[in-house]
């Protein structure tokens, strides 16, 4: 049976500043790739951290039927987000531990939703190590900043 792996990562000039966001979205069965996607966008006036939700939101977005996948990202937010501070963020009325608003919250709101569909494991991978996959996610998300940096 195919595997389902979205690799995600955002870029960011200045921070805030000009952004992008990439994804590869690769169908593999065993050693052998099926099917690959590439997804980048980007935004203006953005934050890394935003750019990092948004390829992993436009990823799990992006699949039409409900999935089961990996999301693999080299943002340690991202994936602890997710995983660990999700359930007391809304558990608290979006607050963090110390009672403050949740950064970016309509972003964690949208990655919430998006993962409902699907059956998400998620894995943090080390950026900028060499890791096929993540360098091709960092390429797109540097493509998808390019129009918006002066």
């Amino acid at each position: 049976m195919a595997e389902l792996f979205a690799y995600t990562d955002g870029a960011c000039s200045g921070n805030p500043g000009p952004g992008g966001w990439g994804a590869l979205l690769i169908a593999r069965e065993g050693d052998k790739v099926l099917k690959e996607r590439e997804l980048s966008g980007g935004a203006a006036e953005t934050t890394n951290n935003r750019m990092e939700l948004m390829a992993a939101i436009s990823a799990l977005e992006t699949l039409e039927r409900p999935s089961r996948l990996t999301v693999v990202t080299d943002s340690a937010y991202v994936k602890d987000g997710i995983t660990k501070w999700l359930l007391g963020w809304k558990r608290n009325g979006w607050k963090t531990a110390s009672k403050k608003p949740v950064k970016n919250e309509e972003l964690w709101r949208r990655l919430d939703e998006a993962q409902a569909r699907h059956e998400v494991s998620w894995e943090w991978i080390k950026g900028h190590a060499g890791h096929p996959e993540n360098e091709r996610a960092d390429e797109l998300a540097r493509m998808g900043m390019a129009p918006y940096k002066g």
